[in-house]
């Protein structure tokens, strides 16, 4: 099975969005380069950006999310971002009325099974779960191997934590990965078992 990732870009206060749901800053980095991260053209992120998260996308297999990210990007018409193969939504609902059942997405009800169904389906790729409160949650239930962030020069005050509602402690190990971008700070951490 391929490995567990708790991912998002966060503010140095450790928030993934202000309190309206809304990112502010925290992507302005995928457009602060002159190297294209994607075929779009779009994303233009620092060299050194670039051969640290152009690998990393490329080995994503599957996305975990939370039905409110979904609810958010109006589940991204059906298509998976980033080139990613199927996306796993934990909710308590079904799919949306109208819904293309064909449409890559799996809903799933709590986060174990949801990790489960990920890593059935990415096989030996990489699951990545989005931080907030199913990330969390993931976390809480110990199934993330490591924490990614993309830490931006913003401090919110207050939003969306990074790690959701977590309430007990979780060691990781030291950062094999403290990478400086453009207006990003790449960070890794295993998972201490």
């Amino acid at each position: 099975m391929g490995t567990v990732v708790l991912y998002s870009s966060v503010s140095v206060d450790g928030f993934v969005a202000d309190e309206n749901d809304q990112p502010g800053p925290l992507f302005d980095w995928l457009t602060s380069g002159d190297v294209p991260l994607d075929a779009s053209g779009a994303l233009q992120v620092s060299r050194v950006s670039h051969d640290y998260v152009r690998p990393y996308w490329d080995q994503i297999g599957v996305t975990v999310v939370g039905r409110h990210v979904f609810d958010l990007t109006d589940g991204w018409d059906g298509t998976p971002p980033s080139g990613i193969d199927h996306v796993v939504v934990v909710t308590h609902r079904p799919a949306p009325e109208g819904w293309d059942p064909r449409a890559p997405f799996h809903f799933v009800h709590g986060v174990e099974a949801a990790v489960a169904r990920a890593q059935e389906l990415a096989g030996d790729r990489i699951v990545e779960v989005a931080a907030g409160d199913v990330g969390g949650q993931a976390l809480a239930a110990g199934l993330v191997d490591e924490v990614r962030m993309d830490v931006v020069p913003v401090v919110f005050g207050s939003g969306k934590r990074f790690f959701g509602s977590v309430d007990a402690q979780h060691l990781l190990e030291d950062p094999d990965v403290v990478l400086p971008g453009e207006r990003v700070l790449h960070l890794r951490y295993r998972v201490r078992r």
